[in-house]
Protein backbone atom coordinates (compact mmCIF):
# COMPACT_ATOMS: atom_id res chain seq x y z
CA UNK A 1 0.00 0.00 0.00
CA UNK A 2 1.44 3.42 -0.93
CA UNK A 3 2.64 5.55 1.92
CA UNK A 4 2.45 9.05 0.27
CA UNK A 5 4.72 10.62 2.82
CA UNK A 6 7.50 13.12 2.61
CA UNK A 7 9.49 11.67 5.46
CA UNK A 8 11.66 8.61 5.72
CA UNK A 9 10.12 5.17 5.64
CA UNK A 10 9.32 3.90 9.07
CA UNK A 11 8.06 0.66 10.43
CA UNK A 12 11.33 -1.19 10.83
CA UNK A 13 12.67 -3.67 8.30
CA UNK A 14 16.19 -3.39 7.02
CA UNK A 15 15.43 -2.56 3.35
CA UNK A 16 14.41 0.76 2.01
CA UNK A 17 11.02 1.22 0.44
CA UNK A 18 9.61 3.57 -2.18
CA UNK A 19 7.71 6.43 -0.62
CA UNK A 20 5.29 6.44 -3.55
CA UNK A 21 4.32 2.78 -4.07
CA UNK A 22 5.80 1.18 -0.93
CA UNK A 23 7.83 -1.47 -2.74
CA UNK A 24 11.24 -2.41 -1.41
CA UNK A 25 14.22 -1.68 -3.63
CA UNK A 26 17.97 -1.34 -3.35
CA UNK A 27 18.07 1.34 -6.11
CA UNK A 28 15.95 4.17 -4.74
CA UNK A 29 16.47 7.74 -5.85
CA UNK A 30 15.14 11.15 -4.93
CA UNK A 31 12.35 12.56 -7.08
CA UNK A 32 10.12 15.62 -7.03
CA UNK A 33 6.53 14.37 -7.17
CA UNK A 34 3.73 16.94 -6.88
CA UNK A 35 6.13 19.33 -5.19
CA UNK A 36 7.34 16.83 -2.59
CA UNK A 37 10.83 15.37 -2.43
CA UNK A 38 10.32 11.61 -2.26
CA UNK A 39 12.57 8.58 -2.34
CA UNK A 40 11.19 6.43 -5.15
CA UNK A 41 11.90 3.13 -6.86
CA UNK A 42 12.84 2.89 -10.58
CA UNK A 43 9.21 2.10 -11.46
CA UNK A 44 7.96 5.33 -9.87
CA UNK A 45 10.86 7.46 -11.16
CA UNK A 46 8.78 8.34 -14.23
CA UNK A 47 6.68 10.58 -11.96
CA UNK A 48 9.69 12.81 -11.29
CA UNK A 49 8.63 16.32 -12.39
CA UNK A 50 12.23 17.51 -12.55
CA UNK A 51 12.95 14.89 -15.22
CA UNK A 52 9.78 15.85 -17.13
CA UNK A 53 10.82 19.51 -17.15
CA UNK A 54 14.25 18.61 -18.51
CA UNK A 55 12.69 16.47 -21.23
CA UNK A 56 10.22 19.27 -22.07
CA UNK A 57 13.09 21.74 -22.22
CA UNK A 58 15.02 19.43 -24.56
CA UNK A 59 11.89 19.03 -26.71
CA UNK A 60 11.43 22.80 -26.83
CA UNK A 61 15.05 23.33 -27.89
CA UNK A 62 14.67 20.71 -30.62
CA UNK A 63 11.43 22.33 -31.79
CA UNK A 64 13.11 25.75 -31.98
CA UNK A 65 16.07 24.29 -33.87
CA UNK A 66 13.76 22.67 -36.42
CA UNK A 67 11.73 25.88 -36.76
CA UNK A 68 14.89 27.84 -37.52
CA UNK A 69 15.92 25.28 -40.14
CA UNK A 70 12.48 25.42 -41.75
CA UNK A 71 12.56 29.22 -41.83
CA UNK A 72 15.96 29.15 -43.51
CA UNK A 73 14.72 26.62 -46.07
CA UNK A 74 11.62 28.72 -46.80
CA UNK A 75 13.73 31.86 -47.17
CA UNK A 76 16.07 30.08 -49.59
CA UNK A 77 13.08 28.71 -51.52
CA UNK A 78 11.54 32.20 -51.86
CA UNK A 79 14.73 33.93 -52.89
CA UNK A 80 16.24 31.18 -54.99
CA UNK A 81 18.86 29.42 -52.95
CA UNK A 82 21.79 30.22 -50.74
CA UNK A 83 24.38 29.74 -53.48
CA UNK A 84 23.66 33.32 -54.59
CA UNK A 85 25.07 34.57 -51.30
CA UNK A 86 27.94 32.13 -51.31
CA UNK A 87 29.06 32.93 -54.86
CA UNK A 88 28.14 36.58 -55.40
CA UNK A 89 28.02 37.94 -51.89
CA UNK A 90 26.37 41.27 -51.24
CA UNK A 91 27.90 44.64 -51.93
CA UNK A 92 26.16 46.93 -49.47
CA UNK A 93 28.66 49.73 -50.00
CA UNK A 94 27.81 50.34 -53.64
CA UNK A 95 24.03 49.96 -53.35
CA UNK A 96 23.03 50.71 -49.77
CA UNK A 97 19.45 50.24 -48.74
CA UNK A 98 18.21 53.45 -47.09
CA UNK A 99 16.31 53.52 -43.83
CA UNK A 100 12.76 52.77 -44.86
CA UNK A 101 9.48 54.07 -43.44
CA UNK A 102 7.66 51.50 -41.35
CA UNK A 103 4.88 50.85 -43.88
CA UNK A 104 7.00 50.94 -47.04
CA UNK A 105 5.60 47.66 -48.39
CA UNK A 106 2.01 48.81 -48.11
CA UNK A 107 2.91 52.12 -49.74
CA UNK A 108 4.44 50.39 -52.76
CA UNK A 109 1.44 48.07 -53.20
CA UNK A 110 -1.01 50.98 -52.89
CA UNK A 111 0.94 53.21 -55.32
CA UNK A 112 1.35 50.38 -57.84
CA UNK A 113 -2.33 49.50 -57.73
CA UNK A 114 -3.40 53.17 -57.88
CA UNK A 115 -1.25 53.57 -61.00
CA UNK A 116 -2.95 50.49 -62.50
CA UNK A 117 0.16 48.31 -62.80
CA UNK A 118 0.65 44.63 -62.16
CA UNK A 119 3.80 43.61 -60.29
CA UNK A 120 5.27 42.05 -63.44
CA UNK A 121 4.76 45.29 -65.38
CA UNK A 122 6.58 47.41 -62.81
CA UNK A 123 9.47 44.92 -62.61
CA UNK A 124 9.78 44.88 -66.40
CA UNK A 125 9.52 48.67 -66.75
CA UNK A 126 12.22 49.26 -64.13
CA UNK A 127 14.32 46.28 -65.25
CA UNK A 128 14.39 44.86 -61.72
CA UNK A 129 13.91 41.32 -60.51
CA UNK A 130 10.25 40.64 -59.70
CA UNK A 131 11.40 38.79 -56.56
CA UNK A 132 12.98 42.02 -55.32
CA UNK A 133 9.77 43.95 -55.96
CA UNK A 134 7.79 41.28 -54.13
CA UNK A 135 10.20 41.46 -51.20
CA UNK A 136 9.72 45.23 -50.99
CA UNK A 137 5.93 44.88 -51.18
CA UNK A 138 6.00 42.28 -48.42
CA UNK A 139 8.13 44.53 -46.20
CA UNK A 140 11.19 42.28 -46.23
CA UNK A 141 13.59 44.30 -48.35
CA UNK A 142 16.37 44.00 -45.78
CA UNK A 143 16.07 40.23 -45.42
CA UNK A 144 16.06 39.80 -49.22
CA UNK A 145 19.05 42.16 -49.57
CA UNK A 146 17.24 44.45 -51.99
CA UNK A 147 19.54 47.24 -53.11
CA UNK A 148 18.92 50.92 -52.54
CA UNK A 149 18.75 51.45 -56.31
CA UNK A 150 15.57 49.33 -56.44
CA UNK A 151 13.96 51.44 -53.73
CA UNK A 152 15.03 54.67 -55.46
CA UNK A 153 13.63 53.46 -58.79
CA UNK A 154 10.33 52.52 -57.15
CA UNK A 155 10.11 55.90 -55.42
CA UNK A 156 10.63 57.73 -58.68
CA UNK A 157 8.46 55.52 -60.89
CA UNK A 158 5.51 55.26 -58.49
CA UNK A 159 5.94 58.74 -56.99
CA UNK A 160 5.96 57.35 -53.47
CA UNK A 161 8.20 58.09 -50.46
CA UNK A 162 9.82 54.99 -49.01
CA UNK A 163 13.05 56.24 -47.45
CA UNK A 164 12.92 57.61 -43.93
CA UNK A 165 15.18 60.63 -44.06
Amino acid sequence: MPKYSTGGAGGGGGGQSCELCGSSSDSLRTANVAGAELTVCPSCASHDETQKKTEASDDEQERKRKAAQNTARQFDARTGDSTRWEEEGTNYESDRLPYLVSDYGERVVRARQDAGFQREEVAEELDIDEKDLLAVEQGRATQASVGGSVVAALEEFLDVELADE
